[in-house]
């Protein structure tokens, strides 16, 4: 017959003490032989972690190349500008050395007009030679542009006008210069000074900078009076316009026109000057290179006769 378990717990004691211990062993030996699962929960945000790291560190990368990129643009606009800058300076300083080239030439031709007119005294100037005088007398400084009629000194109207407008330029109103000198060429376009109101007109023009008005009328120098005591120093400050201008062949060309023309006057020796501050072979406008002397207007510069010579 089968034997019940509470009769054999009843019967040996020790059993039953030690039946909870054995079932405790079971379960802990159960326990030991199922390996632990890990979180997945745990897992996937482990990897999320290492997937952010890894973006991070590609993006820091990106982010100093593009930095370093900008850098250098930086460093190469900076460099450029520097360079502008320099070549600037270097233009101010040409203009800066041009304008004082001029006037310390109009300064030493006015200082000869003086000298001139000292000489001369009061005496009303010869019929006919007022062209090739030192500026007239200076009663006929008063009169005005328009006027028709001689001063009371006698001085014709034309000599007084001339005077008038030479004065002004010589005060430094160069726009008041200009008005009077292109009103006295409408008023007497035949005057024996005409010629010398032509040329300082194109002076007027040039000291402000107006190389456009102060080549034509340079070039009107040649081209109205090409036999005038003018004429190689407008053939020479039409040169120097063009210079100025950088439209270097056309200056080149001018001032080699000086040289034949002029070969032994002090217009030659400027426009030789001038020639080898020109590079060889620079290019430039040339529509007028091959323009005659007298005829071709660009750039100007200070004139090299004595002002009492307009």
């Amino acid at each position: 017959m089968p034997v019940s378990t509470s009769r054999l717990l009843r019967r040996w004691p020790p059993a039953a003490a030690a039946l909870p211990t054995a079932a405790a062993l079971l379960m802990l030996g159960g326990c030991a032989a199922a390996p632990v699962q890990p979180d997945p929960t745990q897992v996937k945000l482990a990897q999320l972690d290492q997937q952010v790291d890894r973006i991070e560190r590609v993006i820091s990368n990106q982010n100093l190349v593009q930095l370093s990129q900008h850098i250098d643009a930086l460093d190469m606009q900076l460099r450029e500008l520097r360079g502008e800058v320099e070549e600037l300076q270097n233009n101010d300083d040409s203009l800066s050395k041009q304008q004082r080239d001029f006037y310390t030439d109009l300064d030493r031709r006015v200082a000869t007009l003086e000298a001139a007119e000292k000489l001369q005294g009061a005496a009303p100037p010869a019929a006919g030679g007022l062209a090739d005088n030192a500026g007239g007398t200076a009663a006929g400084v008063g009169a005005d542009v328009g006027s028709g009629a001689g001063s009371a000194a006698g001085v014709p109207a034309d000599q007084a006008a001339y005077d008038q407008a030479f004065n002004t330029l010589r005060s430094a109103h160069y726009a008041a210069a200009v008005k009077q000198f292109s009103a006295f060429l409408q008023q007497y376009p035949h005057s024996a000074l005409a010629d010398n109101a032509q040329y300082w007109l194109g002076e007027s023009y040039y000291v402000t900078r107006n190389y456009k008005d102060a080549a034509a009328a340079f070039r009107e120098v040649g081209e109205r009076y090409p036999n005038s005591r003018k004429a190689p120093d407008a053939l020479l400050k039409l040169g120097y316009t063009q210079y100025d201008q950088q439209q270097l062949a056309d200056a080149r060309a001018t001032l080699q026109q000086v040289l034949q023309r002029y070969p032994h006057s002090a217009a030659a020796k400027l426009a030789t000057e001038r020639l080898s501050k020109i590079p060889a072979g620079s290019g430039g406008d040339q529509r007028n290179a091959a323009s005659p002397p007298g005829a071709s207007g660009q750039d100007v510069a200070p004139a090299t006769g004595p002002p009492g010579a307009q």
